[in-house]
């Protein structure tokens, strides 16, 4: 049997015996103990991506359409997975707990085993999709500021934030987790060449900034409860608080810009028409008796959605993820 508290967590209609068996202390002291290997890994993974860009330089690029597909469709399965398992407490404690209780109290860990242990693997997860990276590199598309430091800050936050338990985090995870699946499910049917509309770019694009404004307000609505009701009541830190804030802000311009340049401003909307037009010739020259011909062609529109200034990157940079505590 479970030992959850009942009031607090949703009724869930199965619970696996990977979950049942979650016992929170122990992750949580094991990331006490381990959190700060998470800047050795940052800095592995700054030398490889830029090592990698400047070995790449001089040599033809990689396809890895097979390894790309893999790759999304196990990420997309993993946040669809996450999202059903943590957004119902979410909704629980919003409906019978309220706003303080969501931000202040982290029953989603300490009583919750079935949201503890998605917590716990949202966390781990931050670490292997640095691997997105990866693709970039080696796929020798254009690596864009906003993508690694995105991806940096999220593993270094929510390790951190791991280990305070972080009671704010439920929004950050749940949010997340919510994205990514409809992101990563984009990636895997553009790297298996299926062609969902363009909107939905722009619409996964739209939700990651709606994604960093609610991050924000989170944090102020903790910070109002942290000064209100003080540490005992509101489990999290003003230095918390403060990093938390900084990064969604920073994210929010960050991402902001990238939509503007990419979906708004003139020089986006050319480079997506050319796109455009560049795809409707392949697609001619491929019905051609003469295929061979449509190679060239082919190679200059990536199957993932990169646009041909690059402002709209691959299956791991177009829209960045995201966030997420994210």
């Amino acid at each position: 049997m479970m030992n959850m508290d009942i009031s607090v967590t949703p009724n869930y209609s199965y619970i696996f015996d990977f979950e049942n068996d979650f016992i929170h202390q122990r992750t949580r002291k094991w990331m006490v103990e381990n959190w700060t290997w998470v800047f050795y890994y940052c800095g592995i993974y700054m030398l490889v991506i830029f090592g990698g860009q400047h070995f790449m330089q001089n040599r033809p690029r990689f396809q890895l359409r097979g390894p790309l597909i893999i790759w999304n469709t196990m990420l997309a399965m993993f946040s669809i997975m996450g999202a059903f398992r943590t957004a119902p407490e979410l909704i629980h404690v919003l409906r019978h707990y309220g706003l303080f209780h969501s931000v202040c109290v982290p029953s989603y860990i300490e009583q919750d085993r079935v949201c503890g242990f998605w917590t716990w693997l949202f966390v781990l997860s931050k670490l292997p999709e640095l691997g997105d990276t990866i693709f970039i590199v080696l796929r020798k598309q254009p690596l864009i500021f906003l993508h690694w430091y995105h991806h940096i800050t999220v593993l270094i936050y929510s390790w951190f934030s791991y280990t305070e338990y972080t009671s704010s985090a439920r929004w950050f995870i749940v949010m997340n987790y919510c994205v990514h699946s409809v992101m990563y499910s984009y990636y895997a049917l553009k790297a298996a060449r299926f062609n969902p509309p363009r909107f939905i770019a722009m619409i996964i694009t739209s939700l990651q900034l709606t994604q960093m404004i609610v991050g924000c307000a989170i944090n102020v609505w903790a910070n109002g409860f942290l000064k209100t009701h003080g540490r005992q009541s509101c489990n999290i830190s003003q230095t918390n608080i403060n990093l938390s804030i900084a990064m969604y802000f920073s994210y929010f311009v960050l991402f902001a810009r990238f939509f503007y340049k990419t979906y708004l401003s003139p020089a986006g909307k050319k480079s997506r028409r050319m796109a455009a037009s560049l795809a409707a010739q392949n697609t001619a020259k491929l019905s051609s008796p003469s295929s061979d011909e449509s190679k060239p062609l082919m190679a200059d529109i990536s199957s993932n959605g990169t646009t041909l200034n690059g402002s709209a990157a691959n299956g791991a940079s177009a829209f960045l993820h995201k966030p997420k505590l994210q």
